[in-house]
């Protein structure tokens, strides 16, 4: 009877959502316990059957030792060619859940039962166009038969921040832009008394010296809560799994409305049921729904922290501070809606009418809402009778997804002081009013969003082996998706035919070829069709007679794989083949100026366009030696991506376009390559040292990009875009700083606004006497697709019932260029602590960084060697230590296991640039998560 309550209940929840979700061909049924099934695309093969370019993580095994609160969380640690970003370098990548085009945070790592990276071609073709880069395939987990089992997973962890941005006081700010005024030739703004007043602290309110990371406004850290159930069983005839989790957040903010108003909370909820129908009748059906709610304040104060300078205003007028016998304050302040605490009004100036404080205590708060429905269903018929190993199914999944905002949005006013001094006491003898105190009580709604993702397949499947020596597998498919978007015109789309055929001799020699004929609509009528054949073959060395019984060798196979697949993934938009005119342009009569209307060519027509290619071979190599000891997989692979449109307008004579009025009769056509070049590795170590038991796993991956081909006319070769990396940062070189004046004159002339000593001086790469675009050089990789190289260490150790588990990732390669409001200071800008190195005379031989100016400073911020720095790190991303308290509840009738862990995320970065990689500017900080959990199984 308990059973039966169970199913009926993830039943009910099965049909009560209308969600959305679609699932490849085998994805019914998740990896058992013992299970070597892996699944790829449309199907499930067995480990030692995985041909190369494919990378698998057991989640459930890695949750018994570490716990994850992201799905594709250091992902990079296990899986080899996978840097976070993308795989193999190559960009966006296709994220399908069960099956359907979704995003990684729609499902929990409690949810998931096994991830698959598909990166090579012949692992992604059968899934058309939008997975040319790959494919991250998230299967989540489902009811075996037997007893019900009830999973419960509670957490409860304190984030805290790295660092924060440091900004400088006010006085020292002050002292500094006098001194950016006199090297622009003016006088000085601010007096030495006035200056003296801001460093005293006598009086903040007054002489404010505002800090928006100081412990008056922000809390030390902030809680972290979730609580997971996972209810799951049945037998042979129906099976379900059901989960329910709850994860609640908060905020640095401490004061006014954000202190109830600035969370976020998620519920979520799956059912997954497989019925069978009858001996050759299968069917499941899936259901999940998330409900999220984040609260905020009406105001980036992120964003102000890192513009607003400290003595702009006192975010608090203290009541006490005014003159009794100020009448017009007093009624000012009977009147006021807001008094702070009982003893402050909301401080601002007219430039400052609206301002984080003010906006966080009285200027409302608004809710983010979020909904996801996903559902999915599929039907497998054995068909066996009619042949054997036959078998047909299909799926079909819809998701929903619809945001929007609520907000109360009242207005406030902020109070300008009037300060005298009577007999050294500092009084405010006046009070300026801006703005109006008024709250509505009206709840707007706004940006209201919605998406809904339809995906189908239907395919046979043909598996058999004959005479347990020839094993035979084919799929025939047809599959397809397509997600609408609020205010989209064009749906996203992909339609194919696929065809996959796979032999392997005594699982010794394999061949499989997959291929699929796709379709797009951004192409002309003719050219929307292609076909993407792939084939892949592999050697276990390992069973031939030379390697049989080799005390080295467990196992060894070889791959190879090679295919062309095509992909309308990275053309920009609809109906670029088609001749475009607009009539928005207009011409002016020569005599009275009067305006024309004017049509304009924007582009010329191309019936020819064809889909973009991505050609690869790739080499695999996977084996197990010194019997489990060492594991290994690795893969070498060469990309194009061949024919990718642009509207090349160099490839056309001069008078094909115009400056103004702008125009074009350049076509867009198939003309840019590029190629990639890399490779990736996953080695494993498993030894028993006394009564430890030891894991190590490292994992690698590398790729080198290059733009083999570019329509570019560039008068220096040194700036050809062709030849150079695809994530190229260009920019000047620079020569130091001008020293003096003669240092100026004797420069080459700068064409990026006048410059004075102690600016920064830039190398002239074509000797034509002038600093300009021309000059500008490769300067580094900016690591757009991921580090160039990514590593990956994982160590673990389990003695007795204790558990260790530590990862590790590093990133190299790269460079950044430091390019931010918090070093680009210019103007009216907030000073940063860097301004502290800057040029003066006096400084002049170490300084770190260019004069300070109160004018904008074309020459010195801009793109150049000046600001780049290496973002080279190695990240101690988790640390985990879990006890198993099993043995300590006696005869296990009613809990039957039970464990608890303690771990911390993100602790430590390794790199000379720490800091700059470990701040956020204008947003909320980087932070490190302590945890401690506790798991049961009932």
């Amino acid at each position: 009877m308990k059973y039966i309550k169970i199913m009926c209940m993830c039943g009910g929840l099965a049909v009560a959502m209308p969600v959305a979700q679609a699932q490849d061909s085998t994805a019914t049924v998740a990896p058992k316990a013992g299970d070597n099934g892996v699944q790829v695309a449309f199907r499930k093969v067995n480990k030692n059957d995985l041909l190369g370019g494919v990378s698998v993580v057991d989640v459930p095994a890695q949750m018994k030792q570490n716990y994850m609160t992201y799905s594709l969380e250091n992902m990079e640690a296990w899986a080899n060619g996978f840097n976070g970003n993308s795989m193999w370098g190559m960009g966006s990548y296709l994220l399908v859940i069960d099956g359907v085009p979704r995003e990684a945070g729609n499902v929990l790592p409690t949810e998931i039962a096994q991830i698959s990276f598909l990166k090579g071609v012949n692992a992604v073709a059968l899934y058309g166009s939008r997975a040319v880069k790959g494919v991250v395939y998230i299967t989540t987990k489902r009811g075996e038969a037997g007893d019900q089992q009830i999973h419960v997973r509670a957490n409860a962890g304190m984030q805290v921040p790295k660092v924060y941005p440091k900004y400088l006081g006010s006085a020292e700010y002050m002292s500094l832009y006098n001194e950016a005024r006199r090297n622009d030739g003016l006088t000085e703004l601010y007096s030495p008394e006035t200056i003296y007043n801001y460093a005293s602290g006598k009086n903040p309110f007054r002489y404010p010296n505002v800090d928006y990371y100081s412990d008056e406004y922000l809390s030390k850290a902030f809680g972290r809560y979730d609580v997971t159930a996972e209810i799951s069983g049945g037998n042979e005839k129906a099976r379900y799994y059901t989960n329910v989790g709850y994860q609640t957040s908060g905020s640095l903010l401490n004061f006014g409305e954000a202190i109830k108003n600035d969370r976020a909370d998620r519920l979520n909820l799956r059912g997954n049921v497989d019925i069978n129908l009858n001996d050759y009748i299968t069917a499941y059906v899936d259901a999940t729904a998330i409900f999220y709610t984040g609260k905020g304040v009406n105001t980036n104060y992120w964003g102000s922290a890192a513009t607003l300078r400290p003595h702009r205003f006192a975010p608090l007028i203290p009541l006490s501070m005014i003159e009794p016998e100020d009448e017009a304050s007093q009624v000012l302040v009977k009147n006021s809606n807001h008094i702070i605490d009982g003893k402050y009004l909301l401080g601002g100036t007219q430039l400052d009418q609206t301002n984080p404080f003010a906006a966080i205590y009285a200027g409302g708060n608004n809710k983010y809402t979020s909904r996801q429905f996903q559902f999915n269903t599929g039907v497998k018929a054995d068909l066996r009778h009619v042949l054997k190993g036959l078998s047909f199914q299909s799926t079909f999944a819809v998701d929903y997804n619809a945001s929007y905002n609520l907000a109360y949005n009242n207005n406030y006013t902020v109070y300008a002081p009037t300060w005298n001094t009577y007999s050294g006491v500092d009084l405010i003898s006046n009070l300026t009013q801006y703005g109006q105190d008024a709250t509505s009580g009206i709840q707007n709604v706004s940006n209201s969003w919605y998406r809904q993702t339809v995906s189908a397949t239907g395919q046979f499947n043909y598996v058999n082996a004959i005479r347990n020596t020839h094993n035979l597998s084919a799929v025939l498919l047809v599959n397809g998706w397509q997600q609408s978007e609020s205010a989209v015109y064009h749906a996203t789309s992909n339609a194919n035919l696929g065809l996959q055929l796979g032999y392997n001799f005594k699982q010794t020699y394999y061949a499989d070829f997959s291929g699929a004929v796709v379709h797009s609509a951004k192409l002309p009528e003719g050219k929307r069709q292609a076909f993407s054949p792939t084939v892949s073959l592999g050697w276990r060395i390992s069973n031939e007679s030379f390697l049989r019984g080799s005390s080295v060798v467990d196992n060894l196979r070889l791959t190879a794989s090679a295919g062309i697949l095509h992909t309308d993934l990275d053309i920009a938009s609809y109906y670029l083949y088609q001749r475009t005119y607009t009539p928005l342009g207009s011409w002016f009569g020569w005599k009275d100026g009067t305006g024309v209307q004017a049509t304009e060519s924007r582009r010329e027509e191309n019936l020819e366009m064809t889909f973009p290619k991505r050609e690869e071979i790739s080499i695999g190599v996977d084996g197990s030696f010194f019997k489990g000891l060492v594991k290994l997989d690795a893969n070498f692979f060469v990309n194009k991506i061949t024919g990718n449109i642009i509207q090349p307008d160099v490839l056309y004579p001069s008078y094909f376009t115009t400056g103004w009025p702008v125009s074009s009769f350049a076509p867009f056509v198939n003309y840019n390559d590029d190629k990639r070049i890399g490779f990736d590795f996953n080695v494993s170590l498993n030894k028993k040292l006394g009564e430890i038991n030891w894991t190590l796993g490292v994992v690698a991956a590398y790729y080198k990009t290059t733009a083999t081909k570019r329509a570019e006319i560039y008068e220096n070769s040194y700036q050809n875009r062709q030849g150079k990396p695809l994530d190229a940062i260009w920019g000047l070189q620079n020569l130091g700083f001008f020293k003096d004046a003669d240092d100026v004159k004797n420069s080459p002339a700068q064409s990026f606004g006048k410059v004075k000593p102690g600016d920064i001086k830039y190398k002239d790469q074509n000797g034509d006497g002038t600093i300009d675009a021309r000059d500008e050089v490769f300067l580094g990789r900016g690591g757009w697709y991921g580090a160039p190289l990514t590593l990956g260490i994982n160590l673990g150790a389990q003695w007795k019932n204790f558990s260790f588990l530590a990862l590790g990732v590093g990133r190299y390669g790269a460079y950044g260029m430091k390019n931010s409001s918090y070093f680009w200071v210019d103007g009216e800008d907030k000073y940063s602590i860097v301004v502290r190195d800057r040029w003066t005379p006096a400084t002049a031989e170490t300084a770190r960084y260019p004069r300070l100016t109160t004018t904008n400073s074309d020459n010195n911020f801009r793109a150049s060697d000046f600001w780049l720095y290496k973002t080279n790190r190695f990240d101690l991303a988790k640390v985990q230590v879990s006890y198993d308290l099993s043995g300590v509840l006696g005869a296990k009738k009613f809990v039957k296991e039970l464990g608890v862990y303690v771990s911390g995320f993100n602790l430590l970065t390794i790199s000379t640039e720490r800091e700059i990689l470990e701040m956020n500017i204008g947003s909320a900080p980087q932070t490190r998560l302590y945890n401690l959990g506790v798991k049961a199984l009932f």
